[in-house]
């Protein structure tokens, strides 16, 4: 990547967008809300204009939800890659709404199903983004037993991206305590990942939080919902969380 591929005011050349599968679903509880896929898309649109490389994970629990399953009585690996198929189904959605808006995009899943999706491979997946395609990494590691939080961090890491992006609903970081229920609920400008452990604090899975603190991998958390939100912070703007 050239130095000057990207406008001064971008401080990323290159990132992952992790969203959960939830925010897909809009109001309506469950499964995709295509107005909300369309405002996300817009949003990575804006991002992918200033010329930074994005990759993105897509969690499935607005379909399935491996560990609710699990939960229920069904056998647990057999739950993880039904959610795996899951997030596969979130992905096409997202890539069909950004080639809507002519941003060209590759869907990369862990699971072969190369009819809808092309299989994981690492410097193929680099030269996408090189060639400023958005990269959709859907089916998780390709394995049971771990999250898509761990699965944006290991591609994160495997695609050296500057830093993970979370984006989240009705929340502006991390805080204290959820503040939903909690007025006195404290936000956090900046924790390190050794804190987020040591306070318990529910912003993704111990694995996928010591593999980004073991790789030197910022974590920004911010509010998905807030129109802007994710240029504004690329352009060094905005309200959020960082962990380092």
């Amino acid at each position: 990547m050239s130095d000057d591929a990207v406008p001064a005011e971008a401080t990323f050349n290159r990132v992952m967008l992790k969203i959960s599968g939830e925010a897909l679903m809009g109001d309506q509880g469950f499964g995709l809300h295509p107005p909300t896929i369309e405002r996300i898309a817009k949003e990575v649109q804006t991002v992918h204009d200033m010329g930074v490389e994005i990759c993105m994970v897509i969690g499935g629990g607005n379909v399935f939800r491996g560990l609710s399953g699990a939960a229920q009585g069904m056998e647990r690996t057999t739950a993880d890659y039904m959610g795996m198929l899951a997030t596969v189904m979130n992905a096409l959605a997202m890539q069909s709404a950004l080639e809507g808006l002519g941003v060209f995009t590759r869907v990369i899943s862990a699971i072969r199903m190369d009819e809808v999706a092309e299989p994981y491979i690492r410097r193929r997946a680099v030269r996408h983004l090189e060639k400023k395609r958005v990269c959709i990494f859907a089916a998780g590691t390709g394995n049971p037993y771990f999250t898509t939080d761990t699965a944006a961090t290991l591609r994160a890491n495997e695609m050296a991206c500057e830093a993970i992006f979370m984006g989240k609903n009705g929340v502006d970081g991390i805080y204290d305590k959820d503040p939903a229920e909690h007025d006195d609920a404290v936000r956090f400008d900046e924790i390190t990942y050794d804190e987020v452990l040591a306070k318990r604090l529910k912003v993704m899975d111990a694995s996928a939080i010591a593999l980004a603190r073991d790789n030197n991998l910022p974590l920004i958390v911010f509010p998905l919902d807030e129109p802007g939100g994710f240029k504004g912070i690329l352009a060094g703007r905005g309200t959020y969380t960082k962990v380092r």
